[in-house]
């Protein structure tokens, strides 16, 4: 198995990076968000790898961090996903914003993900609800308060189904007053998202 791949960044196209390795150009494919933090051409990467074996074919999926290739074999994983799918996923948000959407039961962020329907979403969130761990430090706390029930459980779902990404959700509640409505939190969230 190739667990990692670090060389020049060669070239960048819509099947993903080359990295050059010792004179190889390894075709590596990533999600939107390891592009994102690509260097320049001709720059030196790092990247967390896993390959994906096939009859007709190899491919290589390369992650900026551990965590997304942890929550890209956790994707594959689920009957129906395969691995550009997985990709396209972690590709929505960073892999702690998708590990707490998963967590708080929401499948319709994951449906903007190319590809993925309603089926395939509630699929993801019913069999990796548990698998995944516990929510960690920086998703866990809303203005110090946990999610789960209450009126910033209900706000944070309400937020969830309108499309925002649980990273908005929680920036934009992190400063929200103590003891309000969800009905309350929801219009102090959407103030905030809108004014950027």
């Amino acid at each position: 198995m190739i667990r990692s791949v670090r060389g020049t960044l060669a070239a960048v196209g819509a099947d993903g990076a080359v990295v050059d390795v010792g004179g190889v150009g390894l075709l590596v494919h990533v999600s939107a968000q390891t592009l994102g933090r690509l260097p320049a051409v001709g720059g030196r990467v790092d990247l967390e790898t896993h390959l994906v074996v096939r009859e007709d074919a190899l491919e290589l999926f390369g992650f900026a961090t551990a965590a997304e290739r942890e929550l890209f074999v956790a994707f594959i994983g689920v009957s129906g996903v395969g691995p550009r799918l997985a990709s396209a996923i972690c590709g929505l948000s960073d892999p702690e914003a998708l590990r707490e959407t998963i967590q708080l039961g929401d499948p319709k962020p994951l449906q903007r993900a190319p590809g993925v329907g309603k089926r395939t979403a509630e699929r993801l969130v019913v069999e990796l609800h548990d698998r995944l761990g516990p929510v960690t430090e920086r998703a866990r706390p809303i203005g110090g308060r946990l999610p789960g029930s209450g009126p910033v459980a209900e706000a944070q779902e309400g937020l969830l189904a309108l499309g925002f990404t649980a990273e908005e959700v929680g920036w934009a509640l992190a400063d929200a007053p103590e003891g309000i409505s969800s009905g309350e939190l929801v219009r102090h969230a959407l103030g905030r998202l809108r004014r950027g």
